[in-house]
C-alpha cells in the first residue's frame, strides 16, 4: 500500500538518533524506538500481550510465530531473562 492507495497515509518521518527500529503501519504511519534480536526487516501482525510475568516464554512461544509481539508491561526485562 502505498500514499496514493490511501489517502489517510502520514508523510514520511526522518528517524530519531536514537531509534534502531521503525513499526510501519499499512496506513503508513511510523512508530519509532529500539529493536531487539537480528537486524532484518520483518512482516506479521502485530498483537499485544498483558502478561506481567513469562515473557521469556512468550518470545519462544511457537503459537507466536509470524506475530510481532507488543508488550503493555512497561518493566519487562528489567530484571533480566532467565
Amino acid at each position: 500500500m502505498n500514499a496514493q492507495e490511501n489517502s489517510h497515509a502520514a508523510p514520511p518521518s526522518e528517524a530519531p538518533d536514537w531509534a534502531t527500529a521503525a513499526l510501519v503501519l499499512a496506513t503508513g504511519q511510523i512508530f519509532w524506538g529500539r529493536g531487539i534480536g537480528a537486524p532484518v526487516q520483518a512482516v506479521g501482525e502485530v498483537c499485544f500481550n498483558t502478561s506481567l510475568t513469562g515473557y521469556q516464554e512468550i518470545l519462544t512461544d511457537p503459537s507466536y510465530a509470524g506475530q510481532i509481539i507488543t508488550f503493555t508491561f512497561p518493566h519487562i526485562g528489567n530484571v533480566g531473562a532467565n
